[in-house]
């Protein structure tokens, strides 16, 4: 067993370093930041973890730089161990780079000596370095700033000098640290398409992580979703949308609204819910059986506003707008009825606030939950492995 992961000299030619996580924990005082957590990432894969605040996200990511130790468990980064109860690799004998939320820029010093400066440790000829740290910048569009100062540059600006120092020594994991959190809608979906495209383009692994569902999914390969310490789903983002694990799973990642029913029919994977006096067919996620109460979960793209001259047909529900709001495409709608109210109803046209409207439900966009399941343990979690 080596006592170092393979430098960028090593790999410049190669794939990013696979990760394996295995029961990993980290206790803060009585609270569990991770609760035993189990994680594979092929190498050159895109992971992203999504969760809210105190989900233990940026716990993990800082257990992989080497920031943070673990109480307990395993990590292992190119099939290297470097960290577990008798060993913790120090960060910079990772062979990994941080992209932080606040840039982290060294102020004494010019863009060029920011990117340059992790380049230092590779041992790379004066000219070579130089060249590279050139090329990054051009690849992030900055090269014309190379004199400047952190100081006189933006926000965004700040953000790609990270980025540039972060791939320009080609290490094989890229962590990001909620990157995006500080810029504005417009520079954070640049920004955002410029780490997919440098990262992807590097071969290296990356692991990022965002309270923010629609970033996840715009970047991600695979995308897991922890919950107060614990990994509720890992798998393909397709997947993750389609049949959310739980219902924090589906809350998380985006609903219009849950609606309480009973169901009435199963059919394989699919089951029709009665839903205040209609009958609406869902995906089903746990076991369920005729009578049984559900929560009924709907995503917004399953919603589609019926017109006012079309009979409503089965698998729809009937409410009173209440709120809209105009989103450049179109209109969102805010729809309560009988059952409980759909927000983020879409439509190309306002439908006025008090008028009653039908809309029909797609069952690909609903997942109905048995109502209060056991809670999982831990140990009850399935741990996918993402193959490249």
């Amino acid at each position: 067993m080596t006592d170092h992961v393979h430098t960028a000299r090593e790999r410049d030619a190669g794939p990013g370093h696979a990760v394996r996580v295995r029961e990993a924990v980290k206790r803060y005082g009585p609270v569990h930041a991770l609760a035993g957590i189990d994680l594979d990432v092929a190498a050159g894969r895109f992971l992203v973890l999504l969760g809210p605040s105190g989900s233990g996200k940026s716990t993990l990511i800082r257990t992989l730089a080497g920031v943070e130790r673990l109480d307990d468990g395993r990590i292992e980064l190119g099939g290297s161990v470097i960290s577990d109860r008798r060993r913790h690799l120090a960060p910079e004998r990772r062979d990994l780079a941080m992209v932080f939320q606040d840039y982290a820029l060294w102020p004494h010093l010019t863009v060029a000596g920011n990117v340059g400066y992790a380049l230092r440790r590779r041992r790379l000829a004066a000219p070579e370095a130089a060249r590279r740290s050139a090329e990054a910048l051009e690849r992030v569009g900055l090269g014309a700033l190379a004199d400047r100062y952190p100081h006189e540059l933006s926000g965004g600006e700040q953000q790609r000098v990270a980025l540039a120092r972060a791939v320009v020594a080609r290490p094989g994991l890229l962590l990001f640290d909620e990157p995006l959190s500080n810029l504005d809608a417009d520079l954070r979906e640049r920004l955002r398409v410029q780490i997919s495209t440098l990262t992807r383009d590097s071969g290296a692994t990356a692991v990022y992580i965002t309270h923010d569902q629609s970033e996840a999914f715009a970047l991600a390969d695979v995308i897991g979703v922890l919950d107060r310490g614990t990994l509720v789903q890992l798998d393909r983002p397709e997947a993750v949308y389609a049949r959310p694990a739980t219902p924090f799973v589906a809350r998380f990642t985006g609903l219009a609204g849950e609606l309480p029913g009973r169901v009435v029919a199963t059919d394989g994977d699919d089951v029709v819910v009665c839903v205040a006096d209609r009958r609406l067919r869902s995906r089903v996620v746990g076991t369920v059986g005729i009578g049984d109460e559900v929560t009924l979960a709907v995503r917004p793209a399953a919603t589609t506003v019926l017109p006012a001259d079309v009979p409503a047909p089965h698998g729809s529900l009937a409410g009173t707008v209440v709120d809209v709001a105009y989103r450049g495409r179109g209109y969102d709608h805010v729809v309560t009825g009988p059952a409980g109210t759909l927000a983020a109803v879409f439509d190309q046209r306002s439908r006025p606030r008090g008028s009653t409207v039908e809309i029909a439900l797609d069952p690909a966009g609903c997942v109905a939950y048995p109502i209060a399941p056991t809670r999982c343990h831990t140990t009850d979690v399935t741990v996918v492995s993402i193959a490249s």
